[in-house]
């Protein structure tokens, strides 16, 4: 299903995101999309960048990288190995087109929005480490595409920044992802809480982009009413690639999407009283009767009328015992007779 259409009917959209998962195979990247369509993603998402593009090659301490699934890492070296050719792009978004679900790419300088432009993409992801490059997004914005945004490391400040440079562009076809850049991310990490509160306070839809293991953070994010959730996506995590440990597999994947969507069922509308699948059990529910035979002329009391479950017939509600005891008979009953007012002196 389009974007535009999941808005329409408040359903999640799901994107798979392929980044480096591809191990530098065009052919493991088609069947990615091929893979991410069969579990139900709405869209495949790439990144459009070189090592070049989106940083120096140089062995200065500053790009450098300690700590985390990247140690020891020259920044240049890791996107040299985890790039996606832009050659690539075309034939990636035609797959997704034969398989029924969106392309989408994240750009990282103007070069690439330039190249994507020409291409024919249709809307743009901004990434979580680029929410400070104001240039950068107001050039975006620029071409009226609708923006889907990372959100992750931002104060309340930096993100009204991105979105009013946007919006200075005359773009307001925006939304925001939730986001915690930590790779991968630790649920006490998430604070998926915070999803509602910037939908108030930005007045923008919000989604999840999600760098957990498994599908709980993605769920609960559904729960809370986001509109677009992102999980890295792979074929197997024993095909080697810079974000492979922290990605799905399609089985993984598939489940994420079904308690997703069983999510938003489950959130359905405000709503009282029996639904339509309760209406054979609302007779069920307990009543009052006569559980002792009685005579014309009886009182009743608390040894013959109580209040309990039935199938299918009912007497009086509840409500009404005190009313009744201390009453005439108006006949005589027999054990297990519903109680009605006609039954009454």
């Amino acid at each position: 299903m389009h974007l535009n259409e999941c808005l329409e009917k408040n359903r999640a959209y799901i994107i798979a995101e392929m980044s480096a998962n591809h191990g530098g195979s065009l052919e493991n990247a088609l069947k990615i999309v091929e893979a991410a369509a069969k579990a139900g993603a709405d869209c495949l998402k790439t990144q459009t960048y070189t090592a070049d593009t989106i940083t120096i090659d140089c062995d200065a301490e500053a790009f450098k990288i300690h700590g985390g699934l990247w140690d020891g890492y020259n920044l240049h070296d890791l996107y040299k190995e985890a790039y996606t050719p832009w050659e690539w792009m075309e034939t990636i978004k035609k797959k997704c087109e034969e398989c029924g679900i969106d392309f989408l790419s994240t750009p990282f300088d103007t070069t690439s929005v330039d190249y994507l432009e020409n291409i024919g993409e249709e809307f743009y992801k901004i990434a979580s480490f680029e929410l400070v490059d104001i240039p950068l997004i107001k050039y975006i914005a620029r071409t009226g595409k609708p923006i889907i945004m990372s959100t992750g490391m931002g104060s309340e400040e930096e993100i009204r920044e991105a979105i009013d440079a946007i919006r200075s562009e005359g773009n307001d076809n925006i939304i925001i992802l939730k986001c915690c850049s930590v790779y991968p991310t630790v649920s006490a990490d998430l604070n998926l809480r915070t999803i509602p509160d910037m939908r108030d306070k930005f007045k923008v839809p919000v989604g999840l982009s999600d760098h957990s293991m498994g599908g709980t953070a993605a769920i609960a994010a559904a729960a809370l009413g986001a509109v677009v959730i992102e999980k890295h996506f792979c074929l197997d995590r024993q095909i080697p690639s810079a974000d492979s440990a922290f990605s799905m597999e399609p089985a993984e994947f598939a489940d994420m999407v079904k308690g997703v969507h069983d999510a938003e069922l489950a959130l359905g509308k405000i709503f009282y009283g029996p639904t339509e699948a309760e209406a054979g059990e609302y007779t069920n529910r307990r009543s009052l009767f006569v559980v002792e035979d009685m005579k014309k002329g009886d009182k009743f009391d608390d040894k013959n009328v109580r209040s309990i479950r039935s199938y299918n017939i009912q007497g009086m509600k509840p409500k009404h015992y005190e009313e009744v005891m201390g009453k005439t008979a108006k006949a005589d009953y027999k054990r297990g007779t519903p109680l009605d007012w006609s039954m009454i002196e």
